[in-house]
């Protein structure tokens, strides 16, 4: 007779997949992909490596799901947004608080998988700006705005040593202005 997996089993399977998937989004958050080894991620999910092989046929598919799911948190949150300015703000400012993981997402070299996952969140992060531009749907500017943060925050450009407060100052009068509109000012 045929093995049949039950509930309890199913769910042990599901389990044991969230807690690599969680190992590894830590691995990311602390030391990029560069860190994320397959072993290193059984060793702190609690698993054997041969576990991980079981549930994901190879370390990119592994990591291509880590990416897709940390970016989609991150573009759920710039989402929000009611204006440019709020989401370059909130943009900023979630890369400031994470550095290794803004690198990860953004420009850290990567196997294939995870940057062909890159390229449609660089898309879905577009088309978020795209919504709050004053013509929506103008996906050359929401893409070069993109770039432009992308670039002004992990690119080889970027300076740390700058205040967060005028970082986000500075970077919401750039895309105000690139776009036509004039930096609301608080008196």
């Amino acid at each position: 007779m045929p093995y049949r997996p039950t509930s309890r089993t199913r769910a042990r399977a599901a389990d044991v997949r969230e807690r690599i998937l969680h190992a590894a989004h830590d691995q990311l958050a602390e030391g990029g992909f560069a860190s994320a080894g397959v072993a290193a991620i059984a060793r702190r999910a609690g698993v054997a490596t041969g576990t991980v092989y079981r549930h994901f046929p190879s370390k990119g598919d592994l990591l291509a799901e880590v990416f897709r799911r940390a970016s989609q948190r991150e573009v759920d949150v710039v989402a929000a947004a009611d204006s440019v300015e709020d989401a370059v703000e909130v943009f900023v400012r979630r890369a400031l608080a994470a550095p290794v993981r803004a690198y990860a997402l953004i420009a850290e070299p990567v196997d294939p998988a995870v940057d062909h996952e890159r390229l449609a969140f660089r898309r879905a992060y577009a088309d978020v700006f795209a919504r709050l531009l004053p013509d929506p749907g103008d996906d050359v500017v929401a893409a070069a705005l993109v770039g432009a943060l992308a670039e002004a925050m992990v690119g080889p450009l970027a300076r740390h040593d700058r205040d967060p407060d005028q970082l986000v100052e500075t970077l919401q009068r750039f895309c105000l202005n690139a776009i036509g509109r004039t930096p609301h000012v608080v008196a």
